[in-house]
């Protein structure tokens, strides 16, 4: 670390690489104080803010011996105290104020025209954030999340629940740069992180960071490992998931066998049944929903507490579904409700929440009792019940003006929440002894979701084509989320939303397979209409183009199962941009529709409808086409990408070449 002072202000450098540059024409950091409101309508925010004032922090003075003290101020009168020092091979910035009217802070690090930034959560449209401002709150994803769009229009007037490009269940304050460093802080108030300028990026935090943390490394491989050293890794995952795949089934328990019945008769490798209505349903205008009360519900699955015995022996896993709320007419929620479990309103009630066409209740995980007890229904009623898995939904539906038993702010908790709910459910399992054999899926995530979420899945894609919020959109997902050391990702084979014209079609349902066979698990839903939904028993074609990718995705466990632990011991995603070990390709760093399956597979999905070739990008070495053994050595090529031949590149010399031959002759 060196400070270096010039004419009418400093340059801070770490590892040789410019972090500050200050002038008093060009600040690098201001404090304002300004006031937020928050319209929350079923997990979609409206956020408008008056800035009251923005300061620029012109004059300085400095104390510069081993570490750097900054005393950042104007007109005599000190705003802000920044300390500068080295810890655990990483740059660490702490902020203190004498000022508590203070709660807005804008920072700017020194960036170059032609700097790329990844990151920032779950990003859906776009992988490079050059160019774009990001903000970082937790929400629904919105429908569309491209204002430009039929449906995300239709959504907005209709229901308040169109997206934008940066709406995201899983935003978080952690960012790579191409210059070969990551930014992170652990503040969890709403932020707005612009990567417009040439020269600078500039963050802006509503409420004043406690630290901010740099770290700068020789290659993102290290970067990546440095990242998840700081924040946490993933477990690995349980050996029955690369058993085949996880089929999504609704309807009952009867529905449940005679399905699985038909698809293994057709040779399906079938690992496990997801049926989330294992609880119970509800029909609701926006489809099908479920009870929100967490325990088997005997009428809809009579006799499952024995079938799942019988399922397990065949090696066929049940997995459920819960979320962090409880609805209203549930013997659950009365329980909490008694107990003071729910988390309150302005007014001391239970705060209760529009779900949509019901409500629920918020379990106040910052009470040491509630968490116990929710912890404790988890263990009884899924794990001890039978179940080897759930999707641990929600957690993005936090008021803002909500009491909590804590104390602590609502508006600044509302971004951590989903990571208390992923810890709540790791220890559910780790305190039964069932980590690497039982887990759970989520869609909403913040800082610390990394060692506590043990897979992630990209949320409620819509049934369509759309680059924004379609299968395309599920890749850079992947992706962003990877750059901040989340490497378990999956997505909803088939994708999810079903509203106004949107109906999934057999061929998006196989494109989604193919898709789905190259990524660490496979898993089909219904989607929230499944009448109106092409399914992967609508007929024979579609049953047997899924048995035979699930065997792809069977037959490549050993490499997966080995890119998995790579995730769990280095934190190395097991879906990686390109650029990540083809750092002196430039084009690698603008692929946002390929990306590498660990070290020696490229895979290029095929994300436009009605199409049989496609053109992939291959960096500089020796790669052989999956399917036919043709053989190429990098640049633009294109292909045949027929349904159930997706665009996948392996390396010639990679240790897996015998198991990728072998693969492609399914």
């Amino acid at each position: 670390m060196k400070l270096i002072e010039h004419s009418n202000g400093f340059t801070l450098n770490y590892k040789n690489e410019v972090v500050i540059e200050h002038t008093e024409e060009n600040p690098f950091i201001f404090v304002g104080k300004g006031h937020a409101t928050y319209d929350m309508y079923r997990g979609n925010f409206k956020i408008e803010e008056n800035i009251f004032e923005r300061i620029p922090l012109i004059n300085y003075k400095l104390e510069n011996d081993d570490n750097v003290k900054l005393t950042m101020y104007t007109e005599g009168y000190k705003m802000l105290q920044l300390d500068f020092y080295e810890e655990a091979g990483r740059l660490i910035c702490k902020l203190n104020t004498n000022d508590e009217a203070i709660n807005r802070v804008w920072i700017r690090l020194y960036a170059e025209k032609e700097e790329k930034v990844y990151g920032l959560g779950e990003q859906f449209s776009y992988f490079n954030l050059r160019g774009k401002n990001f903000p970082l709150w937790v929400s629904e994803q919105g429908v569309g999340r491209n204002k430009q769009t039929y449906e995300t229009f239709l959504a907005d007037v209709e229901d308040k629940a169109g997206g934008d490009y940066y709406s995201t269940f899983f935003p978080e304050p952690t960012f790579v740069s191409s210059r070969k460093y990551f930014f992170h802080t652990d503040e969890s108030s709403y932020m707005n992180f612009n990567f417009k300028e040439n020269n600078y990026h500039e963050l802006e935090f509503w409420h004043v960071p406690d630290k901010f943390i740099i770290s700068r490394k020789d290659s993102f491989l290290e970067l990546l490992e440095d990242i998840t050293a700081l924040l946490g890794r993933q477990a690995e995952l349980p050996e029955w998931i690369y058993d085949g795949v996880i089929l999504g089934i609704q309807g009952g328990t009867e529905t449940c066998l005679d399905k699985v019945k038909k698809a293994k008769e057709l040779g399906m490798p079938v690992a496990g049944i997801w049926a989330q209505d294992w609880e119970g349903k509800r029909i609701t205008p926006f489809g099908k929903r479920l009870m929100w009360n967490w325990q088997w519900n005997e009428e809809m699955y009579p006799g499952l507490d024995t079938e799942i015995k019988k399922l397990s022996a065949e090696g066929i896993k049940f997995l459920g579904y819960a979320n962090p709320y409880l609805a209203i007419e549930g013997n659950l929620f009365k329980e909490a409700s008694g107990k003071g479990y729910i988390v309150k309103n302005h007014i001391g009630e239970d705060y209760l929440i529009d779900m949509g066409c019901f409500y629920a209740g918020v379990v106040d995980l910052t009470n040491p009792k509630a968490f116990e007890w929710y912890k404790n229904v988890i263990k009884v009623n899924l794990i001890d019940f039978g179940l080897a898995g759930w999707m641990a939904d929600f957690g993005e539906y936090l008021p803002t003006d909500a009491v909590l038993y804590s104390g602590e702010s609502a508006e600044l908790l509302h971004n951590k929440w989903p990571a208390l709910w992923a810890r709540l459910n790791y220890e559910a399992v780790e305190e039964r002894g069932k980590l690497g054999e039982v887990f759970f899926f989520m869609r909403a995530g913040f800082t610390g979701s990394q060692k506590y979420s043990t897979m992630m899945w990209a949320g409620d894609q819509n049934v369509n084509w759309s680059l924004d919020d379609g299968l395309a959109s599920v890749i850079p997902a992947a992706l962003s989320l990877g750059m901040c050391g989340v490497g378990l990702h999956h997505s909803d084979i088939g994708g999810y939303t079903t509203l106004y014209h949107m109906k999934r079609t057999k061929e998006l349902m196989k494109r989604w397979i193919d898709f789905s066979a190259f990524t660490p698990m496979m898993r089909t839903h219904e989607g929230n209409r499944p009448d109106d939904n092409w399914q992967f028993d609508s007929d024979v074609d579609t049953l047997m183009h899924l048995a035979r990718m699930g065997k792809v995705f069977n037959k490549l466990s050993p490499y997966t199962k080995a890119l998995v632990k790579e995730n769990s011991d280095k934190g190395i995603p097991v879906m990686r941009p390109v650029f990540l070990h083809y750092e002196e390709d430039e084009t690698c760093y603008n692929l946002q529709y390929e990306y590498l399956y660990g070290r020696d597979i490229l895979a290029a999905p095929v994300y436009k409808e009605g199409v049989e070739k496609w053109n992939v990008y291959l960096p500089k070495d020796n790669w052989v086409h999956i399917w036919t053994g043709e053989e190429f050595t990098g640049g633009e090529i294109e292909v045949e990408a027929k349904e159930g031949y997706p665009p996948i590149f392996y390396r010639k010399q990679s240790e897996y070449s015998k198991l990728f031959s072998e693969v492609g002759k399914i």
